[in-house]
């Protein structure tokens, strides 16, 4: 059984808009991962099963190695098709936003949500929230924003309606966000749900290797380059620096996603238990961190790096130079070394 985490009248405020609405948007977050669009796509199907008109709309696309979800086909990107966002955006009863909790996680995408008259419904598990929405379902504790999206179909007594599509969506986003099950995922009451999808028919087998066994050839090559030739390790510091520029990623013909989960693999190393990956990007630098045990790889992303996110995965963005970026980083170690 599910303890009632999520607040009665929230779960009813957002039933009451939701029932009341025609059409709904559903959004998440630029550069969308797994549990973007388990979240999403999981509250696709379910209100399209409500009778509901529903678009799921990202900023921009997502890893190809994402594309088996059900539902996916049909998500529109502002980064390509802005007129027809923004044009379903305007007439929405109700914007759902998913896995994000600042309109400007959503990039120009989030000007167009705010100028919208629809009303807002937030479900995420971020902490520290920005008020944007009408209804604001915001629980850090929780794995995921897909474990919220099922917790709120349960609590608004849709559970046996649940199709098996849906229960895929809400799997896969739980797995992915909690690195297949191996952090912020101590939780007993997160494998009764586990267990609730696997009735529902999830092959959950089958799903980790559709995420975590779908590399290329070009992918793989990379990860070793990195390993090999742009890794920085810091035993002082328990720490480990990935990093990777423009181009190199050409060398290896770069799609976007090839480069998911990198992050996380420096914490196999013993003794390592601070990992960062330094991406190179078009316009500006991006940076991932994962941590073990206590320490606050949120904390440094926010004061360096203007970034946040969980206690043990975070992101951060910089405007500048690689090389920048990665001695910013190198420096202030010592500051964190307690």
């Amino acid at each position: 059984m599910l303890t009632k985490i999520i607040h009665e009248d929230l779960i009813q405020q957002a039933k009451h808009l939701l029932n009341r609405a025609g059409t709904v948007a559903i959004l998440s977050h630029q550069g969308p991962d797994g549990d973007a669009l388990g979240s999403s796509l999981a509250m696709a199907d379910f209100l399209q099963h409500q009778g509901k008109h529903v678009q799921v709309i990202y900023p921009d696309p997502f890893p190809e190695f994402l594309s088996f979800m059900p539902g996916s086909d049909k998500a529109l990107f502002f980064s390509l098709q802005p007129k027809a966002c923004e044009a379903f955006l305007n007439k929405a009863d109700v914007i759902c936003c998913l896995d994000f909790n600042q309109l400007k996680r959503m990039g120009k995408l989030g000007e167009v949500v705010a100028n919208s008259p629809a009303k807002r419904i937030m479900m995420d598990h971020h902490p520290e929230p920005d008020t944007f929405a009408n209804v604001q379902i915001s629980y850090p504790q929780l794995s995921s924003t897909s474990e919220i999206v099922f917790r709120y179909i349960c609590r608004s007594g849709y559970f046996d309606e649940m199709t098996k599509e849906c229960a895929e969506c809400v799997y896969t986003g739980i797995m992915t966000d909690t690195g297949a099950f191996t952090y912020n995922s101590n939780n007993a009451e997160l494998y009764f749900i586990v267990s609730q999808l696997i009735q529902k028919g999830v092959d959950k087998d089958a799903l980790y290797i559709k995420v975590f066994n779908n590399w290329s050839a070009d992918r793989m090559r990379l990860m070793g380059f990195v390993l090999n030739n742009r890794m920085k390790l810091f035993p002082e510091y328990h720490t480990a620096i990935l990093s990777i520029s423009l181009d190199d990623l050409k060398d290896f013909k770069f799609q976007y996603g090839d480069t998911e989960g990198f992050v996380n693999m420096p914490l196999s190393i013993s003794g390592i238990h601070f990992s960062v990956f330094i991406r190179e990007d078009v316009d500006k630098i991006k940076l991932s961190f994962r941590s073990q045990g206590t320490f606050p790889a949120n904390k440094v992303a926010f004061e360096l790096f203007n970034g946040g996110g969980h206690l043990n995965a975070a992101g951060g963005e910089y405007y500048g130079k690689l090389g920048d970026a990665i001695r910013i980083l190198e420096e202030a170690l010592p500051s964190y070394a307690n």
